[in-house]
């Protein structure tokens, strides 16, 4: 079947991914053809009988580096023409909304997902595309890192979420900045009143208020994501 987007992950621990796959927008994705999902096990090109994926590291050092072969091979085995090829690791480009975008706008993605100390560094040179990073910190595998960009990727094709593109369009880092706050019933919990702009049904001064609930928090939580929009954050308004 042809899908707007297809997604292989190729890893030692496909078994980390079944579940995710299938829960949530992710099944929905692939009951819409929107998406469609393959976990491929690396040891499937391993070429000895006790499938070995990994070896010593030559000039000494700590732990098991993946070897070549069956990453090489498993790569041009799922690969097509044009696809991005991305490594997962602690090295590379840190992955914001941006680039989750710029994914969604692909044909398909090839997820390298490493283990132990790392990957052979002739696969990054002879057929990684991109290496993206979830943050400053180390895991034992790409597996979960993975997940963050293909959850966050997903989620933007057109037909998965509910409310076409009216569903993304306000979150947090679309401009970039931070979501405003969202309230839904009972209007008062425990003495805690949803805001009266809210209720008061103005269009025009709920889009204002969610305008300077955006730019109130960035400039509190995130000022460098204030700052990269352009913008001056405003005098949080009043409950009335």
């Amino acid at each position: 079947m042809d899908v707007p987007l297809r997604i292989d992950v190729i890893t030692v621990l496909p078994g980390m991914l079944r579940g995710f796959l299938d829960c949530s927008m992710l099944k929905l994705a692939v009951a819409r053809g929107a998406a469609a999902f393959r976990t491929v096990d690396l040891k499937d090109f391993a070429q000895d009988a006790r499938k070995t994926t990994d070896d010593r590291p030559f000039g000494g050092g700590p732990g098991m580096i993946q070897k070549p072969e069956p990453w090489i091979e498993a790569i041009e085995a799922v690969r097509t023409p044009g696809c991005r090829v991305i490594l997962m690791t602690p090295s590379g480009r840190t992955f914001r909304q941006d680039e989750a975008r710029r994914l969604a706008g692909t044909r398909h993605l090839v997820f390298v997902c490493g283990h132990y100390e790392g990957v052979d560094e002739r696969v990054r040179q002879r057929l990684v595309t991109d290496e993206l990073s979830i943050g400053d910190y180390v895991l034992t595998n790409g597996v979960l890192p993975a997940a963050v960009v293909i959850d966050a990727v997903v989620r933007l094709l057109p037909g998965v979420l509910g409310g076409g593109e009216e569903a993304t369009r306000d979150e947090s880092f679309t401009e970039p900045l931070l979501e405003y706050p969202q309230y839904t019933r009972p209007a008062v919990f425990r003495g805690m009143s949803v805001p009266d702009v809210l209720q008061d049904g103005n269009h025009g001064e709920v889009a204002a208020w969610h305008r300077r609930q955006m730019l109130d928090r960035t400039a509190r939580r995130r000022p460098d994501l204030l700052q990269s929009a352009g913008e001056q954050p405003l005098r949080e308004e009043k409950k009335r």
